[in-house]
């Protein structure tokens, strides 16, 4: 994790609730096959917060075998890319022309400082939403009030119902909230598609004198 997070992190890792969630996760951790593997679950978090200009939230890492790496919708080079992935990349093409990733990994995207956040950080294999309601969604929600108050003039994209639900912690007047429905097959094609929040993202970070993200 990167030392920019320390107060944040110091602070809710003492708090009663993360100690009842870590006490879940070891006992989960030993006796279950649980996603992603222990050294990468706060990958999120190596993103220098200094750096931050987008935060693109997401539901719960994968599910599947090798695919989870602590990053919202990114998959490790070796992976096929996920539908909800490949959708991302579909819209960002219809928006701005084209995408710069040859893979799954958004790596380069953290590295321009956009933080992949999911709403949960953990998952039982095969399992899609199983460590909901134990605990990281406190986790999370304190994440985004940090930044919120904190940090000036962020893109929030909120994609689903689990992002948009952070949306009554952001400050409107301050930063720029996109949402949409969630990239997945299933809801894609009920407003993520044509949502432009690639485009609308970058007018919104060069307005405020920071440089676009290559998407």
């Amino acid at each position: 994790m990167h030392e920019s997070w320390k107060t944040f992190l110091s602070s809710e890792f003492n708090k009663p609730y993360f100690k009842e969630l870590s006490e879940f996760l070891h006992s989960e951790y030993e006796k279950k096959t649980i996603f992603p593997k222990k050294t990468l679950v706060f990958s999120a978090f190596t993103t220098d917060l200094n750096d931050i200009k987008v935060v693109i939230l997401g539901q719960d890492p994968y599910h599947t075998p090798g695919a989870a790496e602590g990053l919202a919708f990114s998959v490790p080079d070796s992976q096929p890319i996920p539908p909800s992935l490949i959708n991302i990349y579909k819209e960002i093409d219809n928006d701005i022309g084209h995408h710069e990733n040859a893979t799954g990994s958004l790596k380069n995207w953290q590295n321009q400082g956009v933080l992949l956040l999911n709403t949960v950080l953990t998952v039982e294999a095969h399992k899609a939403g199983s460590h909901r309601g134990k605990g990281w969604e406190i986790f999370t929600t304190a994440t985004i009030e940090y930044l919120n108050k904190t940090r000036p003039h962020l893109v929030f994209i909120l994609w689903g119902r689990d992002a948009r639900n952070k949306k009554s912690l952001i400050d409107n007047t301050k930063h720029l909230i996109l949402e949409s429905p969630h990239p997945s097959p299933l809801s894609a094609h009920s407003g993520f598609f044509g949502n432009h929040h690639f485009s609308k993202a970058n007018a919104f970070l060069e307005k405020y004198g920071m440089s676009p993200i290559k998407w």
